[in-house]
């Protein structure tokens, strides 16, 4: 027998044979691995983290005795690997010996029950006690860089809800977004001929579809969430391009490839372009995968801005708080905790789509180069704000879109989510101030919206304007009114309204509003060579 591999067959029940120390070997069925229970905890082995990296996440188990760490995976329907690792420490340093046997099934069945029975042990045996001290050691489990930063109870819902193919069927019912991504796909043939495309987060597998029948030589898609099933049985079913598609379950921060890409593929935005945190895997894949100078579709994306006026909006959310000011309600005083309402309410950021002539600035963007930004750069966003008031009248908030460019060789094309463009699943997004602003045509606002990742896969915003002097003794600068608010990403308000026609004031006629063909877009950044930015008044985005 190899030393370092060892074959063997299965035979109900189910024995694993695991190498213990170098040479030696030791047998463990289920029911021998089912008996630990944690009322005996000196008999407990003890879990240990491992610097091997799991050829899928499918199974992640890890069973230890003594010094001896033993690491469970699953390499295909009827084939598991069992792995070892075997420390030996001193005071002085330590010694690693890894080994490895691999565990062939008769069945996809008898396979099926021994990765839950050894789940089962693992939940029976182990629960909820990784971290805990127990009388012969700690429990401790392997974490990946996903892991350590999003906390397990989001990562679990956000991985539910997108294996369920309704939530998909909203994706694609999208054809804005799935029209585009066909677009830039195909019309940039020439990108994708012959070229290795990794899908990151594929979920139906659609995309993959797409760059197989552009002429990808392979696709690699890979989905994490129970999805990947149903894509695996979406590719079949297109049995032509199905050949040179690869269904990969496991997240891109763990799972290993057998090739470099040329190409990356992805959908990694979410509300505001960052909400649900999938850029920062969209980068890791690229650091882990993608060849130098590869292509990423899409390649950048825009958070768009711009202050905005909407008293009916305004009265909605704060009216929703005067529940709180009754005085009586069955005998109750519920005042007290109605200026926490309030605030609460104004911390949820706005989803819907509105009328782009509520607008009533020019708007600016910000640049997020997917190409080049590091990973950790998406951990904390920092956006200077300056607009130029173009008509009197009262701020009440911050109003927030994205577009997204797919920079192929033969064409350049946007996906936009403007206010104005047809309307998107991801709709626009507003941040309502508490305290609105009064300002005059031609008044300068300043601010900053400042966005801070957290471990629910979303940000803490934090935006500030402020309406500088306008007028006599302006030259002299200074800061007329200020207003701030902190809002949840991941709580919005979905008002997800089609834009309402609004009636016009008395003061204020139609033609003094702005117009969104009327808005240029002004900013620092630069878009880049060659780039040409999207028209904001267009009725037809497949076409930019």
């Amino acid at each position: 027998m190899s030393s370092r591999w060892f074959p063997c067959l299965s035979s109900p029940p189910p024995h694993l044979l695991l190498l213990v120390r170098q040479q030696s070997l030791v047998s463990a069925s289920i029911p021998e691995l089912l008996s630990f229970s944690s009322s005996t905890n000196q008999n407990l082995p003890r879990l240990s983290t491992s610097t091997l990296v799991p050829p899928s996440n499918d199974v992640n188990v890890y069973i230890t005795t003594w010094s001896v760490v033993f690491q469970l995976f699953k390499l295909g329907p009827v084939e598991s690997v069992c792995i070892t690792v075997d420390s030996e420490t001193s005071s002085k340093k330590e010694k690693s010996y890894s080994r490895g046997i691999t565990i062939r099934f008769r069945t996809e069945d008898e396979s099926k029950a021994f990765h839950c029975a050894f789940e089962q042990w693992k939940n029976e045996v182990i629960g909820g006690s990784a971290g805990e001290c127990l009388e012969n050691g700690s429990l401790l489990t392997s974490r990946s860089k996903f892991d350590n930063k999003i906390e397990a109870a989001s990562a679990k819902m956000y991985f539910h809800y997108y294996g369920q193919l309704l939530h998909q069927q909203n994706m694609l019912q999208d054809y804005v977004r799935t029209g585009t991504y066909c677009a830039a796909v195909i019309e940039n043939r020439a990108d994708f001929i012959g070229r290795v495309v990794v899908d990151v987060g594929a979920g139906s597998g659609i995309l993959s579809l797409f760059a197989a029948q552009a002429g990808a030589k392979h696709v690699y898609a890979v989905e994490a969430s129970e999805m990947a099933e149903y894509a695996r049985r979406l590719i079949a079913g297109n049995p032509s391009l199905a050949q040179r598609i690869t269904v990969v379950k496991g997240k891109v921060e763990e799972v290993e490839l057998p090739e470099k890409a040329d190409i990356l593929i992805s959908e990694p935005m979410g509300t505001l372009l960052v909400n649900e945190r999938m850029l920062e895997s969209y980068v890791i894949a690229r650091d882990r995968f993608l060849v130098p100078k590869g292509k990423m579709f899409p390649t950048m994306g825009r958070i768009h801005m711009a202050p905005f006026s909407d008293e009916y909006l305004y009265v909605e959310v704060a009216n929703k708080a005067l529940f709180w000011q009754q005085h009586n309600y069955y005998g109750v005083d519920l005042t007290p905790l109605y200026g926490p309402a309030f605030q609460g309410y104004f911390s949820q950021p706005v989803v819907d789509a509105f009328d782009p002539r509520l607008l009533v600035a020019p708007a600016t963007f910000h640049t997020i180069d997917f190409t080049s930004i590091k990973e950790e750069d998406l951990y904390e966003i920092d956006i200077p704000l300056s607009f130029i008031a173009s008509v009197g009248t009262r701020v009440h908030g911050l109003a927030c879109w994205f577009d997204v460019l797919f920079n192929g060789s033969t064409v350049q094309r946007w996906l936009t989510t403007a206010p104005g463009a047809p309307t998107t699943h991801w709709y626009q997004l507003r941040c309502v101030l508490s305290q609105p602003m009064y300002v005059m045509a031609g008044q300068e606002i300043t601010g900053r919206l400042h966005m801070v990742a957290h471990n629910a896969q979303s940000y803490t915003m934090y935006l500030t304007m402020s309406a500088k002097m306008w007028g006599a003794g302006a030259e002299q600068g200074g800061i007329l009114q200020t207003s701030s608010c902190k809002l949840d990403l991941k709580e919005p308000y979905y008002r997800m309204s089609q834009p309402q026609a609004y009636a016009w004031s008395q003061d204020q006629q139609p033609h003094q509003l702005v117009h969104a063909q009327d808005i240029p877009i002004q900013s620092q950044d630069v878009v880049g060579p060659g780039l040409t930015p999207p028209s904001q008044n267009s009725a037809a985005p497949l076409n930019r």
